[in-house]
């Protein structure tokens, strides 16, 4: 666990190795002990290479109060795991919403960032994906979160007020992106939760010259199928030899 430095303390799993350390950014109410994450790790300590993974506060087994979390937010609890376990190069991996905050760990702190490696990039899902009725903006104001059903649980996915108010400042596609590292986006192309229009439209705002954006022929919004996920192995292969 590590101290974020507010005496919330974060879950994280690294495992040492060469080359820049691979961190894995799940989605929105997932974390570390995902699909994705979990093959990852294997693939980390079967190649030598140096991986970690983590859960945002309030989220899997790090502590905090999920209603108080947000992009901004749950991108500096990445800041401050990475910094306490792997201090050096990075290669964010951002799936879904981790594809939004991958973005602003890198904003921050660019020199820093290897790659980007996008898988379903979500970057402002609260502006496109999350249309607010009457009785959302109700509830909102007096309880502090609404709620959505969700394919992925089997509990309703849950929305503060905190979150969204964060995405306002958040936002990042309505300007350039001021990244020059090589990014690389995966998406299924028929993803029923973030269109792959979402990972065009990133493609276009991102400075760098090295952007490719791979479709997936018949892929979800998940891929972790284990064709997609060798897929993402040779993504990151070919990012880090």
């Amino acid at each position: 666990m590590i101290d974020r430095g507010d005496g919330i303390r974060l879950a994280a799993d690294h495992t040492p190795g060469r080359g820049p350390t691979i961190l894995f950014l799940p989605g929105y109410m997932s974390d570390m002990s995902g699909t994705k994450a979990q093959a990852l790790k294997r693939w980390a300590h079967a190649t030598g290479r140096a991986c970690l993974l983590l859960d945002y506060s309030g989220c899997g087994a790090s502590e905090g109060d999920f209603d108080s979390g947000g992009i901004r937010r749950w991108a500096a609890d990445a800041r401050a795991v990475a910094d306490a376990l792997a201090p050096g190069p990075l290669i964010p991996v951002g799936s879904s919403m981790g594809g939004w905050i991958m973005l602003h760990l890198a904003l921050a702190d660019p020199a820093r960032v290897a790659a980007l490696v996008g898988i379903a990039a979500a970057p402002d899902f609260t502006r496109w994906g999350l249309s607010l009725s009457a009785d959302d903006v109700e509830r909102l104001a007096h309880q502090g979160f609404t709620t959505r059903p969700s394919a992925y649980a089997e509990s309703p996915y849950r929305y503060s007020r905190a979150l969204i108010e964060d995405a306002k400042a958040a936002c990042l596609l309505d300007t350039q992106i001021p990244l020059d590292c090589p990014v690389r986006l995966l998406h299924g192309e028929e993803d029923p939760d973030v269109p792959w229009s979402v990972s065009q439209r990133l493609m276009a705002q991102l400075r760098s010259t090295d952007v490719q954006l791979t479709l997936v022929k018949g892929g979800d919004h998940r891929l972790s199928t284990p064709a997609d996920l060798a897929l993402l192995e040779r993504t990151l292969e070919s990012l880090s030899p």
